[in-house]
């Protein structure tokens, strides 16, 4: 397979909304880096159940988290988180993330998955079905 790369405003993409609870936050009484990861893997839930690929789940672990904390979020302030698919490779999907207050950006980042069956101890090409659904024919 040839690489392809797709235009940016053809990518599969989501933005969800979510307020930080207080169990997002830690004793400086803003968010705990871990919220992050929660509201990422929250957008990555709603963008891969709009393409119809629910079944992914505990197939697709994580090999890489990256992320520049930019500025605090305080409990009950409006997130939203969004998610982009920036790249489908043979076997992996790297997405990238902004995490937005309501006037600035708090979080920007990308998260890396790979497909792996569940007792597999590594990664395979993504199915074709999954390959249609999110990026199309070739490789970005």
């Amino acid at each position: 397979m040839t690489d392809v790369a797709a235009p940016a405003d053809t990518r599969p993409r989501v933005t969800i909304s979510r307020p930080v609870e207080w169990c997002d936050t830690d004793a400086a009484g803003h968010h705990h880096h871990g919220a992050v990861l929660r509201w990422v893997e929250a957008a990555e839930a709603e963008l891969l159940r709009r393409h119809g690929q629910a079944a992914l789940f505990g197939r697709i672990p994580r090999v890489r988290y990256e992320v520049d904390y930019r500025n605090r979020l305080w409990f009950g302030q409006l997130v939203q988180v969004e998610l982009v698919l920036a790249r489908l490779g043979e076997k992996s999907i790297r997405y990238d993330f902004t995490v937005r207050g309501e006037d600035t950006v708090a979080a920007t980042g990308s998260l890396t998955i790979a497909f792996a069956q569940p007792d597999s101890p590594r990664a395979e090409p993504w199915p074709e079905e999954v390959r249609a659904a999110l990026g199309g024919q070739g490789r970005t």
